[in-house]
């Protein structure tokens, strides 16, 4: 077997050699720790979006966190806030931690994660999460809009915040009538390779490309009046006549008297 390797000026990541070959791991479960190891910190993404944006299942997605929990590479734990409320942290590490939940110990080049407030998850079986949290129905609509387009293309896969960046440029496609399928057929075409930053390619294609508003209908004409009839030639004769015996001090004419 040969290997070749390329020389990275950026977006790379560094892993020990322990974890990539670590045999009690399957796969599946070192290629989603690898994945999780190269995002930034505090990147936050939910399980079961994970799962749904890969062509693993929910259930390998599962299983895989849980040996990963198992074999003390990933944690959940739930952390008491000074306002008194609690929340989900998640925390990931390129060697075994197998201390007791809350107690990690720091490792080279990572942060020490251990809380004295830090509480173990509820339930070890469930698919651990990290939270993320949207901000309206506007944003939630451009991210899924956005994720169902780029599910096709693995070398685009985001995360919640990279998603929710895009979703005002997203937003605007949508309110001028476009589909996922329409952002499928903008932003998946010609890719470059290698591509070096999804986030930056799908700005830029979601701007030159963004489709014109739609043209407004112009007012409709007002209705044409209905013409008015004539007035009869008998009614503006006699009209005109009783107005010149006004005029001469005669008085009214009579009104003709209508024939027999």
């Amino acid at each position: 077997m040969q290997i070749h390797r390329s020389a990275h000026a950026r977006s790379f990541t560094v892993l020990p050699n322990g974890l990539l070959q670590d045999r009690r791991l399957s796969y599946t479960a070192r290629g989603l720790l690898a994945d999780l190891l190269s995002r930034p910190d505090g990147w936050r993404e939910d399980g079961r979006h994970m799962a749904d944006t890969s062509v693993q299942g929910r259930g390998a997605v599962r299983r895989a966190l849980k040996e990963l929990t198992d074999a003390g590479y990933y944690r959940v734990v739930r952390v008491r806030l000074p306002d008194g409320t609690i929340r989900s942290e998640a925390h990931v590490f390129d060697v075994p931690q197998l201390g007791p939940p809350g107690a990690a110990r720091p490792v080279a080049g990572g942060r020490d994660t251990g809380r004295p407030d830090a509480l173990p998850g509820k339930n070890p079986e469930e698919v651990p999460t990290l939270p993320a949290e949207l901000p309206d129905e506007q944003t939630r609509a451009a991210v899924a809009a956005l994720f169902r387009a780029i599910r096709p293309e693995p070398r685009l896969r985001l995360g919640e915040p990279e998603a929710q960046a895009l979703a005002p440029l997203v937003g605007q496609w949508l309110e001028r009538g476009s589909t996922a399928a329409d952002l499928a057929h903008a932003l998946l075409p010609g890719l470059p390779t290698p591509l070096h930053s999804p986030v930056a390619i799908l700005r830029d294609r979601l701007r030159r490309k963004l489709p014109p508003p739609h043209a407004e209908a112009p007012p409709a004409a007002p209705a044409p009046r209905a013409p008015r009839a004539p007035a009869s030639t008998t009614t503006t004769a006699t009209g005109a006549a009783r107005a010149r015996a006004a005029l001469r001090g005669r008085g009214p004419i009579p009104e003709p008297r209508a024939a027999a």
